[in-house]
């Protein structure tokens, strides 16, 4: 089964996007003191890393499905890997 770079490639981006909004939230609820926001931010970031994790799966199975070592899927995972560890590490940053 040959994967589909298009679809691969989509991914690719979102995970850039989501990744760039899990900095930008982190960034935000350091810098605001407003309850209502820090607690929709803490929604916002559950709901990203949600898809994230999604996306990973979605990367896993692609990549379970080609041959070749250098591939777009392997990249995706990698990518994904990176951000939902990133994004483990920084969780702290939500209950201090």
């Amino acid at each position: 089964m040959n994967e589909s770079q298009s679809i691969t490639n989509n991914l690719l981006i979102e995970v850039d996007v989501l990744n760039n909004r899990l900095r930008n939230i982190r960034k935000s609820f350091k810098d605001t003191h407003n309850k209502a926001l820090k607690e929709r931010l803490i929604s916002e970031n559950k709901n990203i890393f949600k898809r994230v994790k999604e996306i990973s799966k979605i990367a896993h199975l692609l990549n379970k499905k080609t041959n070749d070592k250098l591939n777009f899927s392997n990249l995706l995972v990698e990518i994904t890997k990176r951000a939902l560890n990133e994004n483990k590490f920084e969780s702290n940053l939500f209950f201090l």
